[in-house]
């Protein structure tokens, strides 16, 4: 299935979820509306991060979870509704710096907690000078003109979005569409070329200008250039297509079953030989943090049963070096106990585990990777807490 087509399907869930949760609450849906999906923006990837089997919305992120601790669930159930109806392009001047993220706090809903000024929001992690495919949500199709900008080198995500940390990359008017609007999940789509020479956090803001009415959407994307293919980090997805990722062409997927060429296979005594017939169909949760160091970690349930789960974490190496030792940390959810681990060193202390390289896999070649795997108890929480950080030398 092609990428493009996957992300329609993610987005119709997404989006006809969000309807079925509003009415459910008694809300509204808004009849027009639309953020960027790819990358994703801070409302649509808390939606990600959010969405339970209930159908309520608990995110695992400290930023989501402050936003909804400030302004509660209803900004999220309309995570496409960042909007002013009376915008009719004016941005600079008439949207207040530090508001950007909210439309001014125009929009039907309280989108103010979006615009808090920290650095742990979920993140897309990209690579200077690559051209990546933006997906913009299109619930409602319209004419008109998308204004893509990107803050400048050295902006720090600590301090509130101003125009002034902005600077226009490009204007893209009625763009293609694939699949249809509203409930089917369609989306715009076009190619975007990076800028060269760019490296640590950035911030990409969309405005989308309607040329057939005054309402304007807007949309805030937090990215990271560290060399990454589309990653998202610092989300809990619950399934492996929960979140489409940039075209980049070399955007790793994890691959539960896949064992890293340079390692051995796990023996009997570390690893099962099967998994319950009970295991559902793999599942992943793209969670981690890729600092400096290149290092980033993508975690896969690969299959659960009644009172436990085995998963399957990737290490990726995206030096153009190679790197000759990594570490990974994380929290477990509630509950869980990890009980055995391969193709990694285990300590844990309550729910916090550490795994080191064991010694056949420490290195790792430049934009390769290794896998190491587990088995745990668990009483339903089979992700992790928050991210997964990854560090290497």
């Amino acid at each position: 299935m092609s990428r493009r087509k996957t992300s329609t399907i993610v987005a119709a869930l997404a989006t006809a979820a969000a309807t079925i949760c509003a009415l459910l609450l008694g809300l509204s849906p808004a009849n027009a509306h639309g953020v960027a999906i790819v990358p994703g923006s801070r409302t649509y990837l808390c939606y990600q991060d959010g969405l339970t089997g209930t159908g309520a919305l608990t995110p695992t992120n400290p930023a989501c979870q402050a936003a909804v601790a400030q302004g509660g669930t209803t900004p999220l159930y309309n995570w496409f509704a960042v909007l002013d109806s009376n915008a009719g392009g004016r941005g600079q001047g008439y949207v207040p710096d530090g508001t950007l993220c909210s439309a001014g706090n125009k929009s039907p809903y309280d989108f103010a907690a979006f615009n808090a000024a920290r650095d742990d929001w979920p993140k897309t992690h990209l690579t200077s000078g690559a051209t990546v495919e933006v997906d913009y949500s299109n619930w409602a199709a319209h004419p008109g003109e998308f204004r893509v900008y990107l803050t400048k080198q050295g902006w720090s995500p600590t301090t509130p979005l101003a125009w002034a940390d902005l600077g226009l990359l490009t204007t893209v008017a009625n763009p293609p569409q694939v699949g249809s609007p509203g409930a089917d999940g369609g989306h715009y789509y076009w190619n975007l070329t990076l800028p060269s020479g760019r490296s640590g956090a950035a911030e990409m803001f969309i405005q989308w200008v309607r040329s057939d009415s005054q309402e304007n959407f807007f949309s805030c994307s937090d990215l990271v250039f560290d060399g990454g293919h589309g990653e998202v980090t610092g989300i809990h997805l619950p399934t492996s297509s929960s979140s489409p990722s940039p075209s980049t062409g070399t955007s790793p997927s994890p691959s539960p079953s896949a064992s890293p060429s340079t390692s051995p296979s796990p023996s009997a005594s570390s690893s099962p030989s099967s998994s319950p017939s009970s295991s559902p169909s793999p599942s992943s949760s793209p969670s981690g943090t890729m600092p400096s160091s290149g290092c980033m970690a993508t975690y896969s349930v690969v299959g659960s049963w009644g009172g436990g789960f085995q998963a399957s974490v990737e290490v990726m190496n995206h030096n153009a070096t190679p790197v000759n030792s990594w570490t990974l940390k994380w929290q477990t959810g509630p509950g869980t106990t990890i009980t055995s681990l391969w193709n990694g060193a285990l300590t844990t202390s309550g729910s916090d585990v550490t795994v080191k390289n064991a010694a056949y896999n420490g290195t790792i070649a430049a934009n390769s990777s290794t896998t190491l795997g587990f088995t745990a108890n668990s009483t339903g929480n089979n992700f992790p807490t928050g991210s997964i950080s990854c560090t290497a030398a």
